[in-house]
């Protein structure tokens, strides 16, 4: 592994451990060189995936990419850190359990609004109103609105 601080090669693992519930490896690693220390984490991967986008354009899955936008929409929520990372490590193995390769971006945001929706609805509205892209504060309501169970006219 590669010192992301000098660009040695010859990194040493001084401890690895389970992690995200046994699904990766984290390893401490030390960098003899210049001495740094960085962790990284390893994973099985059963396919790659490729995102198609609403463009059609084509792009590699990215992982980081998706944990990036589920911890924007959970910022500054009470939302465990281990649990964002099961939870990212599920969807992942949603999408790579599917069968397909090929994997339309609508439906990684479907997976994601819908994981979100079980942990923190302040995080699945917020993720809602960059996916659905909303304009204005009446697409905030009516999604609220839909979110709520419908109350009984007072007679």
């Amino acid at each position: 592994m590669r010192c992301p601080f000098c660009g040695n090669i010859d990194t040493q693992v001084k401890d690895s451990r389970p992690a995200e519930d046994h699904v990766a490896i984290r390893r401490r690693r030390f960098c003899p060189a210049c001495g740094g220390r960085f962790t990284t984490y390893e994973r099985v991967q059963l396919r790659d995936l490729v995102v198609i986008k609403s463009s059609g354009r084509r792009e590699d899955f990215d992982r980081d990419k998706l944990e990036r936008s589920i911890r924007i929409a959970l910022q500054k929520r009470p939302v465990d850190p281990d649990r964002v990372d099961q939870m990212v490590s599920g969807i992942v193995r949603r999408l790579e359990s599917m069968g397909e390769t090929d994997i339309v971006s609508k439906v990684i945001g479907e997976i994601v609004m819908e994981a979100l929706a079980r942990i923190d609805t302040v995080a699945y509205v917020r993720f809602a109103s960059v996916y659905k892209n909303f304009q204005e504060a009446g697409d905030f309501d009516k999604f609220v609105s839909e979110l709520r169970p419908s109350a009984a006219p007072d007679e």
